[in-house]
């Protein structure tokens, strides 16, 4: 299994001020379904070239909770614009480091964060949609029902304290449900742009993104109209597995 630190080694060399706050095989295996291919540059070490991952349903599919018009834009112009700017990021890091010039690193390493969060974050919230009927709303069963029943105290506190969270990120951002293997806790997070806010021990299950051109067009400025109605759309199958592999062995 891939681990974080492989994944920072592909992706270019971020420095510590890097956050890429999601489960490693998300980005990696969007990338890889996309047919991402791993590039030498001559003494600049191995570069990604990242590509957008297609989706798995129809533009209009996650009607009337969220409109075609702004399924297409998001995927293909907002997240196509984290890859473009992803690859370029890590690109110009590889040139530095092969002409051992370093006085660009900072810039370069928070472009890297930002739309390396974007890219992941966003292959991440794609699969975490469904057809509403199809997959898609209504409640989580099995082993994930009851984490967020003993780490929430039942289903509804967490979906309004999930919801709270969104509505009150400031600015632009996301929030997440998350995976603490620490003491093995399901933990409700608020990230600022794509990776502000973002501890480095919590792993995403779950993300919804709230910068406006996730929903201005439909919603406005009602955020929590949109929020409200995103919850038709959640794929919670897919969120157990996202889970499964981050959970900590039972002995």
């Amino acid at each position: 299994m891939s681990t974080r630190r492989d994944f920072l080694k592909v992706a270019g060399g971020l420095t510590a001020g890097a956050t890429l706050l999601v489960p490693v095989e998300t980005a990696l295996a969007a990338d890889a379904a996309a047919g991402a291919d791993a590039k030498a540059e001559v003494g600049g070490g191995a570069v990604t070239e990242h590509k957008l991952p297609e989706l798995s349903y129809a533009y209009d599919a996650l009607e009337p909770h969220i409109d075609a018009k702004t399924m297409e834009l998001h995927h293909d112009k907002h997240h196509a614009a984290y890859v473009k700017g992803l690859n370029e990021a890590e690109a110009a890091l590889a040139k530095a480091r092969a002409a051992n010039d370093f006085a660009s690193v900072q810039a370069l390493s928070k472009k890297a964060a930002f739309h390396g969060g974007g890219h992941a974050l966003h292959s991440l919230f794609w699969k975490v949609m469904a057809p509403a009927g199809k997959g898609g709303g209504g409640e989580p069963a099995g082993d994930l029902a009851a984490r967020i029943t003993r780490d929430f105290g039942s289903f509804a506190a967490f979906k309004a304290q999930f919801s709270a969270a969104a509505v009150a990120v400031e600015g632009s951002g996301w929030a997440l449900l998350t995976y603490r293997a620490e003491d093995d806790r399901l933990l409700v997070l608020q990230v600022e742009n794509h990776q502000k806010l973002s501890p480095w021990d919590a792993s995403p299950v779950l993300c919804l993104d709230v910068w406006e051109h996730a929903y201005y067009l439909n919603y406005q400025n009602k955020r929590a109209d949109y929020v409200g109605a995103w919850w038709n759309v959640v794929n919670w199958a897919q969120v157990q597995k996202n889970l499964e592999p981050l959970l900590k062995p039972r002995s």
